[in-house]
């Protein structure tokens, strides 16, 4: 049991000293289903390729966001990890040929923002 417990608090105090990437797209007009496609066949494994972990992915329910906004995390070990993967992952041949290819009817992404974030100690989400 106290191994047990010993992991557990290692994993938890893992995931709490991850740094967190809320990132929010929004797309040009129409161009929501054309980057969702990109996400669900090649982002996603991209990201993960670089290090990103996969988090959440979101569309909004509200109606002046639903149809061109898709909210996501991912986490990254540290500030140094992620500044490497996301250059990393920006100057990815594969990357570089989905993200013309995807756009041959346009441009996709309109704006995007991020803010980066650290768990708080009274999180829930650090005890999962």
């Amino acid at each position: 049991m106290f191994a047990y417990n010993a992991g557990y608090s290692r994993a938890a105090e893992q995931q709490a000293a991850r740094l967190y990437e809320l990132r929010t797209y929004t797309s040009h007009p129409g161009r929501l289903p054309a980057l969702n496609a990109r996400f669900k066949n090649h982002t996603m494994k991209l990201f993960e390729k670089h290090g990103m972990k996969n988090g959440l992915y979101w569309i909004p329910t509200d109606e002046k966001l639903k149809d061109n906004t898709l909210i996501y995390f991912v986490s990254h070990a540290n500030q140094e990890a992620a500044d490497k993967s996301w250059k990393d992952f920006v100057s990815d041949p594969e990357w570089k040929a989905v993200a013309e290819a995807s756009e041959k009817d346009g441009k996709i992404v309109a704006k995007v923002d991020r803010v980066y974030m650290k768990l708080v100690d009274y999180s829930p989400a650090d005890k999962n």
